[in-house]
């Protein structure tokens, strides 16, 4: 991993399998990176439920299914759908150059709650 400005190389596009996340530690920050095949999608890694870790979780089109409990987040947004509780996790910028997927860990951001609904 290099970083370049704000954007963080972390490896080459290839290295993601389709529909899948993998776990990256970023400035001590744990993050989820999903290969959404047109795309590329990063957020918090642990579920504000009980800790779940999200890169594990089933990718059903542009969201992800918590492997501990089910709690289902957007991965545009970050915003939980169908749980209990109107929770969120943080959302991070994702870029591909040069086959290199980057991700923007300054760049993440969280919707407020009154704003999803």
């Amino acid at each position: 991993m290099t970083r370049e400005n704000n954007w963080i190389r972390i490896t080459k596009a290839e290295n993601f399998p389709l529909r899948e996340g993998r776990p990256v530690s970023l400035g001590g920050v744990e993050i989820a990176i999903f290969n959404l095949g047109d795309r590329f999608a990063a957020i918090e890694n642990k579920c504000p439920h009980q800790g779940g870790p999200l890169c594990d979780g089933i990718v059903a089109g542009t969201a992800v299914v918590c492997p501990l409990h089910g709690w289902r987040f957007d991965l545009d947004t970050g915003a939980a759908t169908r749980a209990s509780l109107p929770v969120c996790v943080t959302i991070f910028p994702t870029r591909v150059e040069d086959g290199i997927v980057q991700v923007n860990v300054n760049g993440g951001s969280r919707i407020e709650m009154e704003d999803a609904a």
